[in-house]
């Protein structure tokens, strides 16, 4: 048993396992926090304004979710008006609220 709680602290950080977001972009670049719930742990990334416009967009930012099997998308939105563009499944999931909250809580800090 004690062994046991010895490997989960000495459990390395999933960023520096992986060192990649979703994107492929380092998961150090513009990483803001990261918070769990139950397995998963989701990280916030500031990607900066979108310059595929002019004058640039709004600072965008990115939900990574990490369940055991490296980062995935969980959503997209910009700082103008945080209007999430959730990616795949995630569109309607239970935890989307809970989810841009702690992302806002984030990003204020």
């Amino acid at each position: 048993m004690a062994d046991t709680a010895v490997a989960a602290a000495a459990a390395p950080d999933p960023r520096s396992r992986c060192g990649r977001r979703s994107d492929g972009g380092l998961a150090t670049l513009g990483f803001l926090g990261d918070f769990a719930r139950g397995h998963a742990l989701f990280s916030v990334y500031r990607l900066g304004p979108d310059q595929t416009r002019y004058p640039n967009g709004p600072c965008e930012y990115l939900i990574d979710c990490d369940d055991g099997v490296g980062p995935h998308e969980v959503c997209r939105f910009d700082g103008a008006d945080f209007a999430p563009r959730w990616h795949g499944t995630w569109n309607g999931d239970p935890w989307c609220p809970w989810l841009m909250k702690r992302a806002k809580e984030l990003i204020a800090e």
